[in-house]
Order: C-alpha cells, then structure tokens, then sequence
C-alpha cells in the first residue's frame, strides 16, 4: 500500500516535471540545445533524487505503520482481557449469589414442610374437637330441654307465656324510663328556655308599656240642660226617631241627668252619631233635615280621623308601602273592638312587641312588626262582607300583594296553617301577650261559664282522673288522678295530652296551666 502511494507520488512528480519541461521549453525554444540537454539531464537527476527519497520515505512510513499495527493490537488485547476478567468476577459472584438463594430456598421449604405438618397435626385436632362439642351441644339440648320442662311444670305456664310476661315487664320498664327521660329533658329545656323568653319578653313590654283600657258598647253625651232632652225626641218622637234611622244606634233617654246614652254593636256608628248629637246640642237645631246634614258630615270626619289614625299607626311603627284600600281598612279598626280591646290599639301593639322580640332573636323586626299591624285587619271588613276576619283580612292582603310572611302570619296566628316563618311564631306569642294582658279584654258570663265546663270536659276525659278544678279565673286548671292507676312517670304524659287537646278544642286569651296532682295516703288507727 505505502508503495503505491510512492509509485503515485513519483508519477505526480514526474508528471509536473514534464509539464515543466514542456513549458520551459515552449519558453526558452529559442535557447541553445546544449542548454536544453543541460537543463533535461539536471531534471532527470533531480528527478531520481526524488525517486530515491520516496522510495525510503515510504520504507520509513510502512514500518512505522506495522509497527503502531502492534502496538494498537497489543493494547487491544490487554483490554479484552480485562473485560474477560471483570466479566469472570461478576459471573462467580452472580453464581455465589444463586448459591445463597438456593440454600435460603432450602431452609423454606423445609419450614414449610414443617408448618404444613404441624397445620394437618391440628386440623385433626379440630375435627375431634368439633364432634366432641356437637356431642356436648346435643347432650347440652337435651338438658335445656329437660330444665324447661321442669321450669314449666314447676311455674304451670309455658316458654311462650313466660316470654310474652318477660317483653311486657320490658315494655313497661321502658315506658316509664321513656316518660321519666322525657320529664327529664322537658323541664331542662324549660328551665332555659323559659328563662331567656321570660328576659325577652318582659323586655318587648316594658318598651311597649301600654296602658289602653277596653271599651264598652255605648257612649254618653253630656246635655247642657234636661230641656234639651225633649229637644232630641221631638214631636211625638220624630227627632229621635230620624237619628236612630240616619245614624243606625240607639238613643237611650232615661231619668240620668243632663245625658243621653248611644247605644250600638258596631263602634263606627255610635262615634258618628256620638260627634252628630254633640253637633246638634252645641248648635241647637235638631230636626230631620238638620240630622241628616249633621251625621253625613260627623261620618266625613270619621272616616278621616279612621285615615289619619292608620298614618299615625304606620309612622310610629316605620311601616311603608302599605295600599290605600289597606289603610282604609286599617282605620276602621280604631273604632272596632274585640273582647272590649280596640283593635287598631292591639294591631300596633302586637307589631311593637313582636318587633322588640324580634330585633332580641336576631330575626326581620320590620317584617314582624308589618305581620303584627296587619294580622286582625279582616276584622275592618267583617261588618259589610261575610267570612271569618282570618278569610276576609288573608283575601285583601293577598290581592294587594302583601309578603308571604304577612299572608302567613294571618292564617298560622288562628291554627288555620303550619306556621311556616320564625317571625309567625314571634307575632302570635305577641298578640297572646297583648290580648292576655290586665286590662285588655273583657269575657261575658256565658262564655266564661261555657270554657270552664269545657276545661273540665277535656281534664275528666283520661283514664285515671277522679276530679278536677279550674281555678284562677280559667287560667288554671287541676286534676286530681287515682294513684293505682296513674303513676308518677305517667303525671308528665297525662299533663301533656291534656294541654294539646285544650289547645286544638278551646279559644282562650293568654295561657292555661294544667297541674297534675297525685296523692298516696296511709291510714291506720290506733287502739
């Protein structure tokens, strides 16, 4: 190879030197041709110098080329051998690995041999153990069976009686544990609760401090002489008669001096007339034409004063809003009265109180005071439409677009709905204070009679009652229970059941306390 390399090398010399020939001799053709000869045989020498120099150049390369041949090969060899050597040494240590596996292997199957053994030496040890004990269960059958029938033959009653004895004693033990838990809890929830609505509410009425009286169904005019009385009747009676017919009320002229009394169920009729005969004395002139001019202006002025109460009532209490049918209606109820209590009086102090208490449980005051203003108003309507003051006061407001809570509060405060706002429960417990308070509300004979014949009723309706006592003016009631047949876990449930049912049966201002009473007595004589 070296040597064709120097062949190519000399024939690319050689080759250069004849073109350079050539071009010395186109060049210096006109030269001599001894010169020429000289300048050719100098080429030739110089030529073969170079021949020669290649020639052991290229000696020199090829041994120097076999020479690093070895040496790479030597260096070759020696890093295989090393790589065969660290080869070797992981191929010995992987065999001494897979020798400690193989004894580790070894040592577990021998354990588990011997665990095996050992599992097989016991399940032969259950199986002796598990027919000695169906043996035992069998044998301990026969004898249960045997123990029973002594039992019951003993007792003279059988397994399914003595069952049916032992799930009644239970029932009856946790009956009373259940009555004696609800007891329990019933008065510890009372105590807190009772404790924080008394705050409350003792609060909500020291702010409203109310002091209205109830009214009564007729009203006096003082006269400034007994001749005016016959004035009022007129001849053969045509005045009084004309004012009885224009104004709707009674005019009651008796042997009281220097008074006539108007008398009338509807309070709208007996204020007009009331303002229409004190306009009449004052002025002197009493006859029908004059009577009727008198009572269709005293009517005007009521109607104004019903208005202008109804704005009063809203801006004391920050209501607005309200639609002017709404405030009309609102403003009969200063001349409506219920139980003897002005109406418009109680409405505004229902809302004060509901929204005192309201305001102190973190509920909407104003939605509670708009509840409470609004709740009786149907009884404005109940003398010119038929239906309930709940129906007629439930129908306006909700044509008039008022909240739901509103429309609540009227039917829920009456038991007529679920009470479904927390501020419906906050109107009701108001209107009860406002209605049970001193003062407010007058009951007539009858129906005091009646509710207490009633409460009586409902009292001696359960078993185990033997009397009872309403005390207190109604606002009590007592029972006595016969002792063998009520106990004392029964107490609570009996005072319960008697309070809910007078709650879904009777119509009461305020509350009723029903006191269960029973008594154990021992008697012996001495002789």
């Amino acid at each position: 190879m070296i040597e064709d390399i120097v062949l190519e090398y000399t024939a690319y010399i050689l080759l250069g030197a004849a073109v350079g020939g050539v071009a010395a001799f186109l060049i210096a053709k006109r030269l001599e041709a001894t010169r020429v000869r000289s300048l050719t045989q100098e080429a030739r020498t110089e030529a073969e110098r170079i021949v020669e120099a290649a020639r052991a150049g290229s000696g020199n390369l090829k041994r120097a080329a076999e020479l690093e041949a070895k040496e790479e090969i030597l260096r070759g060899k020696e890093a295989w051998e090393e790589e065969l050597q660290r080869r070797r040494s992981e191929i010995e240590r992987t065999e001494r690995r897979l020798d400690d596996r193989e004894s580790l292997l070894d040592r577990k199957l021998s354990t588990l041999d011997q665990k095996h053994e050992l599992l097989d030496t016991r399940a032969s040890e259950l199986e002796e153990k598990e027919g000695s004990l169906e043996k035992d269960k069998a044998s301990y059958q026969e004898l249960l069976s045997e123990h029973r029938r002594k039992l019951e033959r003993a007792s003279g009653i059988s397994a399914g009686e003595a069952k049916r004895e032992l799930i009644r004693e239970v029932e009856e033990e946790a009956r009373a544990d259940a009555a004696q838990r609800v007891r329990e809890l019933k008065e510890e929830a009372m105590r807190g609760a009772e404790r924080e609505g008394r705050n409350i509410i003792a609060m909500a009425i020291e702010k409203t401090a109310a002091d209205h009286a109830m009214e009564m169904t007729v009203s006096v005019v003082h006269l400034p002489n007994d001749e005016m009385k016959g004035r009022i009747i007129g001849r053969e009676g045509r005045n009084i008669r004309a004012f009885e017919h224009i104004t709707g009320v009674d005019v009651i002229v008796d042997d009281t001096p220097e008074a006539v009394i108007l008398s009338a169920f509807d309070p709208v009729r007996r204020e007009v007339a009331r303002i229409a005969m004190e306009k009449l004395v004052a002025d002197g002139r009493i006859h029908p034409g004059r009577i009727e001019e008198v009572a269709a202006k005293a009517r005007k002025e009521v109607e104004e004063e019903m208005r202008q109460a109804a704005e009063e009532a809203c801006y004391a209490l920050g209501i607005h809003g309200l639609h002017n049918q709404l405030m009309e209606t609102l403003g009969r109820l200063k001349y409506r009265t219920s139980y003897g209590q002005n109406q418009l009086q109680h409405s505004v102090e229902v809302a004060k109180l509901a929204g005192h208490m309201a305001g102190e449980l973190g509920l909407d005051a104003a939605m509670a005071k708009r509840m409470g203003l609004l709740h009786d108003i149907g009884k404005g309507m109940t003398h010119e439409h038929e239906g309930t003051h709940v129906e007629l006061g439930y129908e306006l407001c909700k044509r008039f677009k008022e909240p739901d809570q509103v429309l609540n509060a009227i039917r829920a405060h009456h038991g007529e709905e679920p009470t479904r706002y927390p501020e419906t429960f906050i109107m009701t417990a108001a209107d009860a204070i406002s209605g049970a308070r001193p003062g407010a509300r007058r009951e007539s004979f009858d129906a005091y009679v009646k509710r207490l014949e009633k409460l009586e009723e409902i009292a001696t309706s359960f078993d185990g009652v033997s009397k009872c006592f309403a005390i207190q003016a109604g606002r009590e009631i007592r029972i006595m229970v016969t002792p063998d047949v009520v106990s004392d876990d029964d107490m609570a449930m009996l005072s319960e059941k008697t309070a809910r049912r007078i709650e879904q049966e009777l119509q009461y201002p305020g509350q009723i306390k029903v006191v269960v009473v029973r008594e154990t007595r021992a008697v012996d004589f001495a002789r």
